[in-house]
């Protein structure tokens, strides 16, 4: 339906309804429970230049309204994502978005490089809450600085459209999304997931390997959805919003708070067909107010 197009830069989705990485493997592990062809897009796992094996285990935890998880960014690397994971996903009838992530600014741009040829991915998305091995561990996108160094060294090598992922885990994210918008994104997605931990009282403890994890689900949402209003008040890009969608009104709240697009994550964990229920409920709430377009919906949240 044409009401329901939105474009993100210069890719045009169908629909506002993606998923999140992380949450949705590479889309076939769901392609038993819906029709993917419904969905605006498919961000992908997580893919980094090289193999990774991940955290140890354990490495997720249920908490109230949530979860933690510190996976690690377990992948088999670019080129096997090339070779072996794109011919079997390329010809879905949906936006196939890979999550790129890195340890070093090359890492990242050489990843970036290595997808930039893929004719059925039109874009990436750059996790830059990667922790940054050449400064100690600080993750890029907690640093302005950081966040435009990696994005102006991807933008060189990378053509097509440019999506930044936020941290959360910062003082004032509009910083970090002005600048990757200066450096060329195209567009920012958020938020991320939050740094917590978790704690078994019979072992004394943490429950994570890790110690900490990123917090995901239903609890975070407030907090992302004043995140969301504050980055689409300050930059000009379009602003992609997620964290803690579980229902077609969270959806709402976004694009009302200025996503022009929103994804869905850690709820596909517990209904697996949630993106199609959203996108159906979209598609009601815009009947009932006679909202002609979705891009009319977008950032028009009264005072």
């Amino acid at each position: 339906m044409d009401k329901l197009k939105i474009n993100i830069g210069n890719l045009y989705l169908k629909n506002p309804v993606m998923t999140a990485s992380g949450t949705f493997g590479y889309g076939k592990e769901y392609v038993d429970f819906i029709d993917l062809s419904q969905l605006g897009g498919i961000c992908v796992k997580g893919t980094t230049l090289y193999d990774r094996q991940g955290n140890d285990y354990p490495r997720m935890a249920e908490t109230p309204a949530g979860m933690l998880n510190a996976v690690g960014l377990q992948n088999k690397g670019v080129d096997y994502f090339v070779s072996d994971i794109y011919p079997e996903i390329k010809d879905f009838d949906t936006h196939i978005i890979v999550n790129v992530s890195g340890s070093t600014i090359e890492d990242y741009a050489e990843c970036a490089s290595r997808l930039n040829h893929l004719d059925k991915v039109p874009g990436i998305e750059l996790n830059i809450s990667c922790p940054n091995v050449k400064e100690g561990g600080m993750a890029f996108g907690t640093s302005a600085c950081s966040a435009a160094d990696v994005v102006r060294a991807v933008r060189k090598v990378y053509d097509k459209t440019l999506i930044v992922k936020l941290s959360p885990n910062v003082t004032d994210i509009t910083e970090i999304a002005r600048a990757a918008e200066s450096e060329g994104a195209d567009a920012v997605s958020l938020i991320n997931t939050l740094l917590g931990m978790a704690i078994d009282i019979n072992k004394q403890k943490p429950i994570l390997s890790t110690v900490t994890g990123g917090l995901s689900g239903p609890c975070v949402k407030p907090i992302a959805l004043r995140m969301v209003w504050q980055t689409y008040n300050a930059v000009k890009i379009p602003v992609i919003g997620m964290g803690g969608i579980s229902s077609w009104q969270d959806a709402i709240e976004f694009i009302l708070a200025g996503s022009s697009a929103i994804q869905i994550g850690t709820y596909n964990f517990i209904d697996p067909t949630i993106s199609v229920k959203v996108l159906e409920g979209i598609k009601n709430y815009m009947d009932q107010y006679n909202i002609a377009n979705i891009k009319d919906l977008v950032g028009q949240l009264k005072a």
